[in-house]
């Protein structure tokens, strides 16, 4: 079937792009490779939403089409898109076959189970999340005798992440080191047999981590005829925010459809601000130039969020990039205030001027959840946070702790992780030092003698436990082999591991009625996934983001303000947006004045900043910084110099605003004293 009224609402770049191709009766839509290039605000998830809807409507089999997005809520708010579009045109449900959506590394995961016979892969491996690779590649320092270095050895979680950058990258080990952690070239040696040994460990206990998705994917996409299988499934693949893709990511792509038929991804180069977790803006930059004939592109100018004196800021801004696909943002929504650039004395001003700010949009009815405060770096906040609670003013700000930190829950999944693989020797650590008088010791006593008896778990029965564990021995031999068990339905799995954890989780830890709400919720969690396998593969790939018994008083408030860094705020949008710290050194930050490739990407995280703003912007330049480690009177500061990126055509964009706060202390009676004497007179007899 084809029809064109479901593309009556998008604009004439969002239907050229929607309908990209030509239909061919019965075979679906022939189409080359596509690249969208969508600006801020300017509708990217509507317009690919609507390419599956028209892929769809003209008899592409939903099955056969690929999306591939950097979060499970993107791809599973693509697929209720794109299904209602259906919907409302044909009347025809299409979600349920809409199946092959999802992260990079799921589908990536889904992959590798279903050839792992041909990669010599364990189908029933273990996905571990980023806590327990840091654990493992820990436990390697332990024992490679790197902790007990005179000189600093790296720690676990920058060993990962080293790892994770060099993999990803597909760079050397010796350049990852030099341009991202030089402080570590030194060890280049014995981060190779670092890694070397958790690389085997790995392929000896049937575990993948998070980086290994994409690698062993990568590695079976160089393999011919497994590429041609598997780009064979597909009839079209759709990319979302490609410009956050890394090398292992396009390549993969690429090897799926090398010559980009039926390829349409979506991104903006002017929103590439992840290098530093090897996103390469270069992919998107490049993309059009990796296939013959070239990629066909189309650019979404037309933005939808922010009034159009922000856009012009926005679009000064990026006008000075060396290299970029160029747009010209223009504002559905008409005119609106100048943004504000506000030149303040210090931080502690800088704060006041916020707060003063923030009250007074809120008696004019912008509630706090609609105004958001945007900074560099975590840090940047840290005054402004102070003042806030003086004043009263409610506010979350964004990171915090991970739901899969928590001790709790890591031990309840390692039980769990435990028993669907035997050889995860790291769960096994984990759940058998739950028990009392099983130290480290013992538990690796006990993990020797499994895999001396081929790593069955009944192994265990045959283990002396020391006499603190002897008494909790068999309640754990019970319920370990009950969930390995392969006629065990997945139902009651966690509520059965719970029964049996519930004593230890008293005994380990205080604020149990907290953390038993949290195992509650896992459980309620689990009952979504068709399998333990699923479960535990999703949680480590897309974990939830905090534990309740780590979180702090719950906010009654009726409203609360948005503080973000700039890195978590994109995609999200307030009516009034403040950036605070606009000076060298801060934005662009001191850490990438040294290289050209840096500076760009800072400039286009302050673009990102600035097109968060529906409404109002609000720059702060704060002149003077005080020096840290003095004393809480000391005086010692620096000045700030104003951010390259206000040029003279920037700062034309700028209205000069005046800071919302009283006068200095001692600053008003001066100006009325009447002379009373010739100060330089008395100066002048000195000499």
């Amino acid at each position: 079937m084809s029809s064109v009224s479901h593309l009556a609402r998008l604009n004439e770049p969002q239907r050229r792009a929607a309908s990209f191709g030509e239909p061919v009766p019965g075979r679906g839509v022939r189409s080359g490779p596509l690249l969208i290039v969508a600006g801020a605000g300017t509708g990217k998830t509507n317009t690919l939403a609507h390419r599956v809807a028209h892929l769809i409507l003209n008899g592409v089999d939903p099955a056969r089409i690929l999306m591939l997005t950097f979060t499970r809520r993107a791809a599973a708010e693509m697929r209720r898109r794109a299904a209602d579009i259906v919907r409302a045109a044909s009347g025809g449900p299409v979600l349920e076959r809409l199946s092959w959506s999802g992260t990079f590394h799921s589908v990536g995961n889904r992959l590798l189970r279903h050839y792992a016979a041909a990669l010599r892969l364990d189908p029933q491996f273990t996905v571990l999340d980023r806590g327990d690779a840091a654990d493992l590649l820990d436990a390697l320092r332990q024992e490679l005798g790197f902790a007990q270095k005179e000189q600093r050895f790296p720690r676990k979680d920058t060993c990962l992440q080293i790892y994770s950058h060099r993999v990803n990258t597909r760079r050397p080990l010796r350049a990852t080191l030099e341009e991202q952690f030089p402080w570590c070239a030194r060890w280049e040696e014995e981060l190779t047999r670092l890694y070397r040994a958790y690389l085997e460990r790995k392929q000896r206990d049937s575990l993948l981590d998070y980086d290994d998705l994409l690698l062993y994917w990568h590695v079976m996409m160089s393999d011919a005829r497994l590429a041609s299988l598997v780009g064979g499934q597909f009839d079209h693949v759709l990319v979302d925010e490609y410009q956050d893709t890394n090398t292992l990511q396009a390549d993969i792509l690429q090897a799926l459809k090398p010559d980009g038929a039926g390829v349409a991804v979506v991104g903006d180069d002017a929103q590439a601000i992840y290098s530093f977790r090897a996103a390469s803006v270069e992919n998107i930059l490049a993309f059009p130039q990796r296939f013959t004939p070239h990629a066909q592109v189309i650019t979404l100018e037309r933005n939808y969020r922010s009034t159009q004196p922000i856009l012009d800021l926005a679009n000064a801004v990026m006008a000075e990039a060396p290299r970029q696909f160029r747009k010209d943002l223009r504002a559905e929504r008409g005119a609106g205030a100048r943004p504000e650039l506000i030149t303040v004395a210090d931080l502690r001003q800088q704060a006041e001027c916020v707060c003063a700010e923030v009250l007074k949009r809120r008696e004019a009815n912008v509630p706090l959840k609609r105004q958001g405060v945007l900074f560099r770096s975590s840090s940047h906040s840290d005054v402004l946070e102070i003042e806030l609670s003086r004043r009263g003013i409610p506010y979350v700000k964004y990171g915090g702790l991970r739901f899969l930190e928590a001790g709790h829950v890591k031990d309840l999944l390692a039980v769990l992780r435990w028993a669907d693989n035997p050889r995860n020797a790291l769960a096994g650590f984990r759940t058998l030092q739950l028990l009392p008088g099983m130290g480290p010791v013992n538990a690796r006593r006990a993990l020797d003698h499994l895999e001396r008896a081929g790593g069955a778990l009944g192994a265990l029965a045959d283990f002396t436990p020391p006499a603190g564990a002897a008494e909790h021995w068999p309640g754990l031999l019970e319920v370990l082999l009950e969930l390995a068990d392969p006629r065990r339905p997945w139902a009651g799995q966690v509520q059965r591991s719970r029964q049996w954890y519930q004593p230890h989780l008293e005994r380990l830890y205080e604020q149990v009625h907290t953390r038993s709400g949290d195992l509650e919720q896992l459980e309620i969690l689990s009952a979504q996934y068709a399998s333990r396998e699923r479960f535990l593969t999703e949680l480590a790939l897309d974990p939830p983001s905090a534990a309740s018994d780590l979180a702090g008083p719950p906010a009654l408030d009726e409203d609360y303000l948005v503080l973000s860094t700039v890195h978590s705020a994109k995609g999200m949008e307030w009516d009034t947006v403040y950036l605070l710290n606009v000076v060298d050194g801060s934005f662009p930050s001191e850490f990438a004045a040294g290289s050209t490739a840096l500076l760009e990407e800072e400039r286009r995280l302050f673009y990102v900043a600035l097109t968060r703003a529906r409404n109002d912007l609000l720059l702060f330049a704060p002149l003077k910084f005080y020096v840290t480690g003095q004393h809480r009177h000391g005086d010692a500061h620096v000045y700030g110099g104003r951010s390259r990126f206000l040029t003279a055509p920037v700062l034309e964009r700028l209205a000069a605003g005046t800071p919302a706060v009283g006068a200095p202390e001692g600053g008003a009676a001066a100006a009325t004293l009447e002379p009373a004497l010739d100060a330089g007179a008395r100066l002048r007899e000195m000499w």
